[in-house]
């Protein structure tokens, strides 16, 4: 069970979240069709309960780092929707001033440290985020984020001897959706059970329902209060799935619709509202409310981002690395 109590309030919260995740990836699917969006586009839609059962676990303080399919991430993570669709859209008010895209949401306030198009390549730099935060003595945990595909990179296994050795207070979570772009897990490993990775390394793991925020909030709680008593890293398999396809691009033809069907018959928007209302925490009065709200905030995002200008050409030169005297350029 978990230390921090599941309470009327967190139920409210989680179904806002999650509707706000849902209603703005449903948007950014529009706009991608109408080519405001453009480039790579990952959605979310499906997945929210990840989001949603960790962030009421999750303090100020704490760090988050993750793949590509990151917009509900940054929202959950606390980001306004404004700067994220616009960095969608590549306007200079984005939160990566439009340079970034879908996959490079970032926060530095937030502690959101994206946002990484590179396979895997975020999991080190977890146990990078984790390293920091023990070596100025915090209390602080980093979660990281990763694909059931991502779990296959060599460097999964590096890291994951290293967080072990040094007692890093770092969580890693891999949101397994069944499919690494569009080829299933059963056809990339003997071992399904990807959790069960963590075992050779003596590292606690477990299978997470990630289709159920109670289920999540539970897990990361025990692993967050493992990491911050010094016991060092957890490795969770949230078990979740996508509606969509792999991206926008993906016409996601390996999957049956009775699947598809099966996983929306569990829908976490829908079984947090059924519990709510099971338990009269709300009236119908307050879903239209938060409908009507979480509707304002996306079409908002829209307009802030129609309107918003276009990075200068001077950007170019701005945020990169430059060595002023490097002796193989000729003007």
């Amino acid at each position: 069970m978990s230390s921090i109590e599941i309470t009327k309030e967190t139920y409210l919260q989680w179904y806002e979240s999650m509707l706000l995740m849902r209603k703005f990836e449903e948007k950014a699917g529009q706009l991608y069709g109408q080519q405001k969006i453009r480039g790579f586009c990952h959605l979310y839609i499906g997945q929210e309960a990840v989001m949603a059962g960790a962030m009421s676990v999750l303090g100020p303080d704490d760090s988050m780092i993750t793949a590509y399919r990151d917009h509900a991430h940054a929202l959950a993570r606390g980001m306004g929707a404004n700067e994220i669709m616009a960095e969608l859209y590549g306007k200079a008010t984005g939160c990566s001033k439009g340079k970034g895209g879908s996959m490079h949401m970032f926060s530095k306030e937030k502690k959101f440290f994206g946002g990484h198009g590179i396979v895997g390549g975020q999991i080190p730099l977890g146990a990078g985020i984790a390293f920091a935060e023990k070596y100025n003595g915090t209390t602080n945990v980093c979660v990281c984020y990763m694909g059931d595909g991502a779990v296959r990179q060599g460097a999964l296994n590096e890291t994951f001897n290293m967080a072990m050795l040094w007692k890093l207070p770092v969580i890693f979570v891999c949101e397994n959706n069944g499919y690494a772009m569009g080829t299933s897990v059963a056809r990339t490993t003997n071992m399904v059970d990807i959790y069960k990775i963590g075992l050779g390394f003596d590292m606690p793991c477990a299978p997470v329902d990630g289709m159920d925020p109670v289920a999540v909030h539970n897990a990361m709680d025990e692993a967050v209060q493992r990491a911050r008593r010094g016991d060092g890293p957890t490795f969770l398999e949230a078990r979740t799935y996508r509606y969509k396809g792999h991206s926008m691009s993906d016409p996601a033809k390996y999957r049956t619709k009775e699947e598809v069907e099966t996983y929306k018959a569990k829908d976490p928007i829908e079984v947090v509202r059924a519990t709510i209302e099971e338990k009269k925490y709300a009236n119908e009065a307050w879903f239209d409310q938060i409908n009507e709200k979480v509707k304002a905030i996306v079409d908002e995002s829209v307009r802030f981002s129609e309107e918003s200008p276009w990075p200068d050409a001077s950007e170019l030169y701005e945020d990169v690395y430059v060595q002023s005297d490097y002796p193989f350029i000729r003007d």
